[in-house]
């Protein structure tokens, strides 16, 4: 069986339908940020599969930008997970609306 780029298409949809999913039912702030991860790792095949296809460097040039925010965002996120655990005892999505001044 030859796996053509509609096959890496479905994947990346099937992905990155998985991580909306989590992102829109999860209350736990380190699920959605792993499902924000998912999501754009999707993308990144995406852009794998159709830079492979269309023959040219452009794709990959993106996953690397791509690949660079997702890290910071995991960075950063996790800083503020440890720093609202600490403070409030719990990474619920909802509590965070006791951030608001």
């Amino acid at each position: 069986m030859i796996v053509s780029v509609y096959h890496y298409m479905v994947l990346s949809a099937i992905l990155f339908s998985l991580g909306t999913i989590g992102v829109l039912t999860r209350r736990n702030a380190i699920v959605v940020f792993m499902c924000i991860e998912l999501m754009l790792n999707a993308v990144n095949l995406t852009f794998i599969a159709l830079s492979s296809y269309l023959g040219n460097m452009d794709g990959q040039i993106f996953v690397f930008f791509i690949m660079t925010v997702a890290a910071a965002e995991a960075a950063v996120g996790l800083a503020l997970m440890i720093t609202f655990y600490r403070n409030r005892e719990s990474i619920d999505v909802e509590d965070f609306s006791l951030l608001k001044l």
